[in-house]
C-alpha cells in the first residue's frame, strides 16, 4: 500500500453567492390599493356616473347638506377604469418605494393626510363641482419622496431626485393644462401635505434611520389606515344606498 501526496495547493472553497436584495412587500400599500379597487367594483355594479353622484367629492352638496363625509369617500371613488388604473399604478409605483424608505406607518398618514388637505384646498378655491379620485394621496407621497430625496442626499442618487422633481412637475402641468377635468388644486393641496409631514418627520440627522417609528406613530399610521379603510366601506354602501 502506498501514499499519494497531492503536489498540487488545493483550490479554495468556492464563496458563496451573495444575497440579492429582496424589497419588503408594501403592506399598506397592497392593502390600500385594495380597497380602493372595492370601490371601483361596486362603481361599475352601479355605473359610475351614479356612483359618483352617490358618493363622490359633490362640493356643492357637502356645503348645503353638511356632507362632509364625501372629502374622505371622494378620494375613494374613481371616473373611468383608466383613471382607476393609472392611479393604482402610481400607487404601487411610489407606494413601494416609500415604504423601504419609511415607515409604512408614514405612509398611511401621508396618504390620508394629503387626500383630505387637497379636498380641502379644492373646496376653498373651486367649491362648484364634483371630484373624485384618491390622486391628491398619492401626490402627497410624491412630496414626501421629494423631501426624502434631498434630506437624504448622500443615500439617494441624484437620478431619483430628479425623476421624482419630474414627476412633480409634470402632475402641476398636466393639471393646468386640462383644468377643467383634473382637479390641480387636489393636487397642490396634498403636495403641501406631503411636503411639510416629510420637513417636520424626517430626521436631520441622515444616520437616524428614518424606518424606525415610536408605537404612537404606529398606532396613528395604523389609524390612518383604518379610516381610510372605513371610508372605503362606507362609499360602498352608499353606492348601493345602503345608507
Amino acid at each position: 500500500m502506498s501514499l499519494k501526496y497531492q503536489s498540487e495547493e488545493p483550490e479554495p472553497a468556492a464563496e458563496p453567492p451573495a444575497q440579492q436584495f429582496t424589497p419588503p412587500v408594501p403592506v399598506y400599500t397592497v392593502i390600500l390599493i385594495a380597497g380602493i379597487a372595492a370601490v371601483f367594483l361596486a362603481q361599475l355594479a352601479v355605473g359610475i356616473d351614479q356612483s359618483a353622484e352617490l358618493a363622490g367629492f359633490d362640493k356643492p352638496a357637502l356645503l348645503l347638506n353638511h356632507q362632509y363625509w364625501r372629502i374622505l369617500t371622494g378620494a375613494t371613488t374613481h371616473g373611468s377604469i383608466l383613471h382607476v388604473f393609472m392611479n393604482c399604478y402610481a400607487f404601487y409605483s411610489f407606494g413601494r418605494i416609500f415604504e423601504m424608505l419609511a415607515n409604512r406607518a408614514h405612509l398611511a398618514i401621508v396618504f390620508l393626510g394629503s387626500a383630505i388637505a387637497g379636498g380641502i384646498l379644492s373646496l376653498i378655491f373651486v367649491p362648484d363641482g364634483l371630484s373624485v379620485g384618491a390622486s391628491g394621496g398619492i401626490v402627497g407621497l410624491i412630496g414626501y419622496l421629494a423631501v426624502y430625496a434631498f434630506k437624504r442626499r448622500k443615500f439617494v442618487s441624484p437620478q431619483f431626485r430628479k425623476s421624482l422633481l419630474i414627476n412633480i412637475g409634470f402632475i402641476l402641468i398636466f393639471g393646468l393644462a386640462l383644468y377643467q377635468v383634473i382637479d390641480n388644486y387636489g393636487h397642490i393641496g396634498g403636495l403641501i401635505f406631503g411636503v411639510l409631514y416629510g420637513l417636520v418627520q424626517i430626521p436631520s440627522d441622515e444616520y437616524v434611520d428614518p424606518r424606525a417609528a415610536s408605537p404612537v406613530t404606529r398606532f396613528a399610521g395604523l389609524t390612518a389606515l383604518g379610516i381610510y379603510l372605513a371610508g372605503c366601506v362606507f362609499s360602498i354602501l352608499k353606492i348601493f344606498r345602503v345608507v
